[in-house]
């Protein structure tokens, strides 16, 4: 896309989201620790049409982050594509998570993580802002959902 190109409606904005998260494998998960210090990893992630699923271990910083703080950032795209989630965020041990969590998790990304180790948890974030734009000239309709719920 250039920035001669007209501007995408907010309603095709929100149909190309929803088909990248049926469709990307990796996203980039943003969280702080009490102190506040950042960290930034991408996680393989699952869309069940109301959250993202991740799953990282429970002792490694992301995992202790989301546990704690209850809140994440994610990303998909570049520079030239973005899209942004912020979210409040739920742990589930691996015997806790719904088994339709686990099953979506594992037929997307081909792994299971309660047979990889204890100490895998899954995590699920449920948007409560989404912004997506591409180029400066989709930058003042950005927003597609304001307080969890979708304003387009």
């Amino acid at each position: 896309m250039k920035i001669t190109e007209p501007p995408r409606t907010p309603g095709r904005r929100k149909q190309e989201l929803l088909d990248r998260l049926e469709r990307e494998l990796d996203i980039w998960v943003a969280t702080a620790d009490r102190e506040g210090l950042p960290c930034l990893v991408a996680l393989w992630f699952c869309w069940d049409g109301e959250h993202l699923w991740l799953s990282t271990r429970l002792t490694n910083p992301t995992g202790r982050n989301l546990r704690e703080g209850g809140r994440a950032r994610l990303a998909l795209g570049d520079t030239r594509d973005v899209v942004l989630v912020d979210g409040e965020v739920e742990t589930y041990t691996r015997e806790e998570v719904p088994e339709a969590a686990a099953r979506a998790f594992l037929a997307k990304t081909g792994w299971d993580p309660g047979r990889d180790s204890a100490s895998y948890a899954y995590f699920r974030v449920r948007p409560l802002a989404v912004q997506t734009w591409r180029e400066v000239h989709e930058l003042p309709r950005r927003h597609l959902m304001r307080d969890g719920v979708w304003v387009v």
